[in-house]
């Protein structure tokens, strides 16, 4: 499967949004990731909706939205008026996940289920035939700089597995955390095909060498 890397906004300069995204489009990225956080699920909060909106009207880019708040069931409706392409939801957060995942769908845009370190990936099991993509967290998620968890790539070798001998072939599986240069040889080696990389993409001296190197 094509390797797509997504630039985590988290590790980007915010005060220099625009041109910082400008400058993710230029180095040949794929997806623009979004990392909304509510303070409850995790300690952190980002940004929302509204920001969304905003940098819609800037960039054409991929816009992979990753909700990590308490409970994602009323927001889904908001992040698609704003333009996002991809939602991502956490199994481990409130509300119905199968309808969720389904209102994600029916509102346009392409869905995703992430799972904490410690969730057996045999969990997202059930929610697979809803799903465009699982993502598998290679660090605890609510903060950018974290290292990679070694033991995740396990997790990301088994799903790999286990989709392609069960008619998910095209699943794409995401890891998010801790991703550079070596982390990413090992990822994509379990078979994950979408790499989230913040830090090591917006602290190079050249974005784009260092996205060709995850690449």
């Amino acid at each position: 499967m094509k390797t797509i890397i997504s630039a985590s906004m988290l590790a980007s300069d915010l005060a220099n949004i625009e041109k910082e995204i400008t400058r993710t489009d230029a180095s040949g990225i794929d997806w623009l990731h979004i990392d909304v956080m509510d303070g409850v699920f995790v300690d952190n909060i980002t940004y929302g909706n509204n920001v969304v909106k905003a940098i819609r009207r800037v960039s054409d880019m991929y816009f992979d939205t990753h909700l990590m708040v308490n409970d994602p069931t009323r927001l889904i409706p908001l992040f698609a008026d704003a333009g996002s392409d991809m939602l991502t939801i956490h199994l481990e957060s409130k509300g119905d996940t199968k309808e969720n995942l389904a209102e994600i769908k029916r509102c346009g845009m392409r869905s995703g289920l992430a799972i904490k370190p410690d969730t057996d990936w045999k969990e997202c099991i059930p929610y697979l035939e809803l799903c465009d993509m699982v993502l598998v967290m290679t660090v605890e998620p609510g903060y950018g700089g974290q290292g990679f968890i070694p033991e995740c790539a396990e997790k990301v070798k088994q799903l790999r597995e286990y989709c392609s001998k069960n008619g998910f072939e095209q699943m794409n599986i995401q890891v998010d955390g801790g991703i550079n240069a070596d982390t990413a040889a090992i990822a994509k080696s379990a078979g994950a095909n979408v790499l989230v990389a913040g830090t090591y993409l917006f602290k190079a001296a050249d974005m784009k060498s260092a996205a060709d190197l995850i690449r």
